[in-house]
């Protein structure tokens, strides 16, 4: 280790070290205060140390050589800055220490207030301040925070001597606890902590210091930040910085005060000062929920002139760091302090209004803007509101703290949403207020219901970045955990009852209510026009209805990639054809049965040609092995013992086990990779023949009609290029023959899903005969991996978990293996046939991250579902801003 290697950097004053470029170094809150101080604006004085610090430690379970010292330099300037001493028992400097990430995670990692005090030091503190109760107020805070983030002390066990304080003195609110109550808590902490820890409190403010920054570091992996860093993609290795920084006070009484706000509002993206704040209370208070908050314009009216202060500061910070920022302030005493600047979260309408606002206030160009939004905060956009015709009754209301709506069972605990959830069921988590350990929880659940906390909330601020609903500071409903109930308007709700809320008018109905899915606002539109501008990819949609057809073209699709063919095959008027073809054992049967299908697939074509006339759609010919249309083996056996024992009719009898013996004989180990896709096309030639019949006349009657008809018929899990041989020709045949007798002439293409490894190596070889490729990368990992997709869900969170893989393959497409044959198949292929026209057809291709590889590797459009196609549009856009870079 280098002994004199900076690790300590100070800010508040003439000395500032650090800047708004440090992110990395210094974390987003550092790097931040530093920037302020830099601008002028009051901050209190303190010192980072930098995240490679907390690396080192949390690799060698000890801090680095010299970081001690440099610890002791920074306290003796802030000591000198501030005319006190740390540790002296009269007039002592008293400090924060608080996490700092280069993004932001909010409150994923601990925070310690007040440190420095101890038993004289409070006492020297009332004496100078005059102000008992704020002293011991200020101890017992300390003493909470110190015994849950550094001692590992449960926040509950000092809640809950809180309340049986305030429930003897028959009050509410803590500020309601006079000072001889606060004594009290304070002594009851302390023995709290001997109790808990077999020692007591540490009165060296030193030793307070030191074990604080260690508990700061550990906290970078404590399991709320791993899982908040899994959900947002946010790398381990990163680490996070210590903010050692002035106490500042809002607790001194009623001419101090602390806040959080935003400079525009974080839900609609509407440009208005949006924020909440506290008289006589601690940062902690207000995204606590213990109390409720007043609306930050009523300062104005409180204390006018520390308001305009506060104006002044936002709009010079937003038009500094030209974004939103979400801004932390304490007022001591009449004097305004800023502890925080970062950009700040905002739910996805806000983030699409805020960047469009920012191009016409001309602050930034559309490039930027388009950088700003991350595309999977579209899908939010697109997700389901209360439908305003459905019939409801609300029981209770609090606060809009995030937009949208959900419908779900009643859980109270996080761990039962999550549990829920690997079940399928969706619910609503209800809680008295969030805390971070519940972020698994507010994942797994459909919205959030709280009866504390305001629009800056935990609940709220968490529920924003995650795109879930949230109704916060419900006092309405009052919860009893014992019973798992809660009460509103005198009904009482079970745990696993049906509830809705919707989180843009901040209402709580009793049982499920109907959704309906929001419509493309102006802003939006706009986004994806300049993201259309930009982008070089195209982008398709996987259609197998004219209806998602339609869907998809209003949201911008330019095709279809996908067209699934046997997902029509399932509706109540077809599968008995369907069976019907697969039961008979020779051929002149089975073309029977496909007659009967022929007009019913021809409507199915007619419909989506239609929906995408002009467009390209790309159909793929039936691809799944034949049992999956027969009825389940076991509902079989168990319906032929019903009709032996019942007595049934013969006829019925060697019915039922005809179509077992049949199920039996097409049954195989490992369907997946067995009688499927092109192979059935080859021993089962009349299926694909019907299916393109189906196909062309359907073009050709739209042709006819004055349409432009652009089919392109998919040969799927082609492995040898003498399957696809064999299949084309006979496809050309049925083609041409139809064309001939409908005497019109079509433009249309035959190729193949490339979605086995072997397929993708000898791509050159399938490129003589295919005229597109569609990597069909689900069952291309699949068979890359040797996962069964289906099974997989068993170990892969696992896997993830614990790094083995960074995602999940079937979410994320894995760049360096599949990646990898992709592009050994776009290669080849286009060796022999240099214009092939070359997609990805699988989920992946309405993932942004595999969008981006699409786009560097030269793919020529991407298709995904109808939903995601916005998404698609936005990330096609940024991979192009990306690589400008």
């Amino acid at each position: 280790m280098v002994p004199d290697k900076k690790f300590v950097y100070f800010f508040g004053n003439k000395e500032t070290e650090g800047n708004r470029n440090m992110k990395s170094l210094l974390g987003g809150k550092g790097s931040n205060l530093a920037e302020m101080a830099n601008m002028d604006i009051p901050v209190p004085p303190g010192f980072t140390i930098t995240t490679e610090v907390c690396l080192l430690y949390l690799k060698e379970n000890q801090y680095p050589e010299g970081l001690l010292e440099q610890v002791d330099e920074a306290i003796a300037k802030l000591e000198k800055v501030n005319g006190k001493n740390f540790g002296d028992h009269e007039n002592p400097l008293l400090l924060s220490v608080r996490s700092g990430a280069r993004v932001s995670m909010p409150g994923m990692m601990d925070t310690v207030l007040n440190l420095g005090l101890n038993d004289e030091s409070t006492v020297g503190i009332a004496e100078k301040t005059g102000n008992e109760r704020f002293a011991y107020d200020s101890y017992r805070r300390f003493l909470t925070m110190f015994g849950d983030v550094v001692l590992g002390i449960e926040h509950e066990n000092f809640e809950s001597i809180i309340d049986a304080k305030k429930k003897k003195l028959g009050v509410n609110l803590d500020n309601e606890l006079d000072v001889d109550a606060l004594k009290d808590l304070v002594a009851k902490f302390k023995i709290l902590i001997k109790k808990k820890c077999g020692k007591d409190f540490p009165q060296d403010p030193m030793q307070q210091l030191r074990m604080s920054i260690e508990a700061v570091f550990k906290s970078w992996n404590n399991q709320r930040a791993i899982t908040y860093r899994r959900l947002n993609n946010i790398p381990g290795d990163w680490g996070t910085a210590v903010n050692i920084q002035t106490m500042v006070y809002g607790n001194m009484g009623e001419t101090s005060g602390t806040g959080v706000a935003f400079t525009r509002d974080p839900g609609t993206g509407e440009k208005r000062f949006f924020g909440e704040y506290l008289f006589n209370a601690q940062g902690e208070d207000v995204v606590a929920g213990i109390r409720t908050p007043q609306p930050i314009d009523t300062l104005k009216d409180n204390m006018p002139e520390v308001y305009d202060q506060l104006v002044d500061i936002y709009q010079k910070l937003e038009h500094h760091f030209i974004d939103m920022q979400d801004i932390e302030f304490t007022i001591e005493e009449g004097k305004l302090y800023m502890l925080q600047t970062r950009t700040g979260k905002r739910t996805a309408a806000a983030a699409v209004k805020i960047a469009v606002d920012m191009v016409n206030e001309k602050l930034i160009d559309k490039k930027k803007a388009l950088m700003r939004i991350e595309p999977t905060q579209i899908d939010q956009l697109l997700h389901p509101m209360i439908d305003p015709d459905a019939s409801l009754e609300v029981i209770a209301t609090g606060l809009p703290a995030s937009p949208g709506a959900a419908v779900g069972k009643v859980v109270f605990l996080a761990e039962d949403a999550e549990d829920m959830a690997k079940e399928g069921e969706k619910t609503i988590l209800v809680r008295t207020e969030t805390s971070p350990e519940d972020i698994g929880g507010m994942d797994a659940a459909e919205g959030i219901l709280t009866v504390r906390g305001g629009m800056t909330s935990h609940a709220a601020v968490v529920a924003r970045g995650m795109g879930k609903p949230c109704v916060a500071g419900c006092g309405d409903i009052t919860i009893n955990m014992k019973k798992g109930v809660f009460s509103a308007s005198g009904y009482t709700i079970k745990q696993g009852d049906y509830i809705s809320i919707d989180g843009t008018e901040g209402n709580v109905i009793i049982g499920k209510v109907e959704l309906i899915t929001a419509g493309v606002s102006s802003e939006l539109k706009t986004i994806l026009e300049w993201a259309d501008e930009t982008r070089k990819l195209g982008v398709r949609t996987n259609a197998d209805t004219p209806h998602d057809a339609v869907v998809a073209r209003d949201f911008g699709a330019e095709g279809i990639g996908l067209c699934r063919t046997e997902h029509m095959f399932f509706g109540e008027d077809r599968i008995p054809v369907v069976r019907e073809m697969i039961l008979v054992e020779d051929e002149y049967s089975r073309k029977e049965a496909l007659l009967k299908l022929l007009p019913m697939q021809k409507d199915d074509f007619l419909g989506i040609f239609r929906a995408m006339e002009g467009y390209p759609v790309t159909i793929r010919l039936l691809d799944p092995p034949l049992h999956e249309f027969l009825p389940n083996h076991e509902e079989l056996l168990e319906k032929l013992s019903e009709l032996e024992s019942s007595g049934g009719s013969q006829k019925k009898i060697d019915k039922v086990k005809k179509v077992i013996e049949r199920v039996e004989m097409l049954h195989e180990i490992n369907p997946m990779l067995g009688h499927r896709g092109c192979r059935l096309g080859i021993t089962y030639p009349e299926i694909y023949e019907m299916q393109v019949q189906a196909i062309i006349e359907a073009a050709c009657e739209l042709t006819a009609e004055g349409m432009s008809i652009v089919p392109e018929i998919m040969i799927p899990l082609v492995g040898h290029v003498k399957e696809l041989e064999i299949v084309k020709k006979n496809l050309i045949r049925i083609a041409e023959s139809v064309m001939e007798r409908k005497n019109i002439k079509l433009n249309y293409l035959v190729g193949t899903m490339i979605e086995l490894p072997r397929a993708a190596i000898t791509a050159d070889q399938i490129a003589k005969e295919a005229e597109f490729f569609s990597f069909g990368t689900n069952d291309l990992t699949q068979t890359t991996f040797g996962f069964s997709r289906d099974d997989a869900g068993k170990f892969l969170p696992f896997y993830v978990e614990h790094g083995i893989l960074d995602n999940d393959p079937f979410a994320v497409l894995d760049q360096e293996g599949v990646g990898e044959l992709v592009q050994i198949g776009i290669e080849k292929g286009r060796s022999v046939r240099p214009n092939l026209k070359i997609g990805i057809c699988g989920e992946h291709g309405g993932d942004p991250k595999s969008i981006k590889f699409g786009h560097k590797i030269g793919l020529d459009y991407v298709s995904c579902s109808p939903f995601r196609v916005p998404i698609a549009r936005l990330a096609a856009a940024q991979a192009v801003l990306e690589n400008q870079e």
